[in-house]
């Protein structure tokens, strides 16, 4: 798919979708899918291969006993969580590495998995909500790769994501939500995930879904697991019961089965982080 011209012209590259995900994407598109072909894809990308089984054997998935290969992690996991895997390490793949980039993997791979797995419960599209979750960030790590030390000073300054577009908008011209949006779509993301991706700072910070948004399931789901992983966190107020008791109605959904949803998602993730303490 083709980047929009404004941002072309602003000279900030995105980066091309890595060759294996390309072929994934095509294998998740076959209506007959053929999950040996998925893994031994996976496989044959021996760097890509071992960073998708160190992910599931870590203690986020929980899973008893350890995992020696895809097609077992498949069985395990599902096909859906393993590709949001090989996502992720072929998202991270396309970056430099780098120190502050760490804590938005980290949050792109909870976030994902989250996001996936309240979809899968409520019965919406589980893969695109996985994969908005995965690329929700990913415009930082573009302006990252750009401009280095500027963005690390705007990370640094800005205290909210709002706080930051506005630096961004300042420093650049565009904001990391639009590059992120731009990244989903040059690499074939469904539209429900672009327009997460694209309006997720906005719906988080005022629980609003923006009238423009035909189908707002996915951006909804963004919301209330933004407050899910903002629950963990003590230095921030709770919002959970508000943004299921405001966007729940917006998409159709009943409000106490949500929450209950929610609830029990909530308890999972306490339980994988007990797990990681314990290790």
């Amino acid at each position: 798919m083709s980047v929009n011209p404004e941002l072309r012209a602003l000279d900030i590259a995105i980066p091309a979708q890595p060759d294996s995900l390309v072929r994934l994407s095509l294998l998740l598109a076959d209506e007959e899918l053929n999950l040996v072909a998925v893994a031994q894809l996976i496989e044959s990308d021996m760097a890509l291969a071992a960073a998708v089984l160190k992910a599931v054997n870590s203690s986020l998935y929980g899973l008893k006993g350890r995992v020696q290969s895809v097609q077992q992690a498949i069985t395990y996991l599902g096909m859906r969580e393993v590709a949001g895997i090989t996502f992720e390490m072929g998202l991270r793949a396309a970056f430099p590495p780098a120190i502050e980039l760490e804590p938005l993997w980290s949050r792109a791979a909870m976030r994902g998995m989250l996001m996936g797995r309240l979809a899968q419960r409520l019965s919406l599209d589980a893969w695109a909500a996985h994969s908005a979750g995965l690329f929700e960030e990913c415009g930082k790590a573009v302006l990252f790769r750009h401009a280095p030390d500027h963005y690390r000073s705007m990370l640094r300054a800005a205290t909210t994501d709002v706080e930051l577009l506005s630096l961004e908008h300042a420093g650049f011209g565009v904001s990391h939500d639009a590059l992120g949006a731009a990244l989903c779509e040059s690499w074939g993301l469904g539209a429900a995930a672009v327009a997460s991706v694209r309006h997720h700072v906005v719906v988080q910070a005022t629980l609003e879904l923006p009238p423009a948004v035909q189908r707002g399931g996915i951006l909804a789901l963004s919301a209330i697991v933004a407050a899910l992983m903002q629950a963990q966190s003590p230095e921030r107020p709770p919002r959970l019961d508000a943004a299921v008791a405001t966007l729940a109605p917006r998409i159709d959904l009943d409000t106490t089965l949500v929450l209950r949803t929610v609830r029990r998602l909530e308890e999972e993730l306490l339980q994988a982080q007990q797990r990681e303490r314990a290790a």
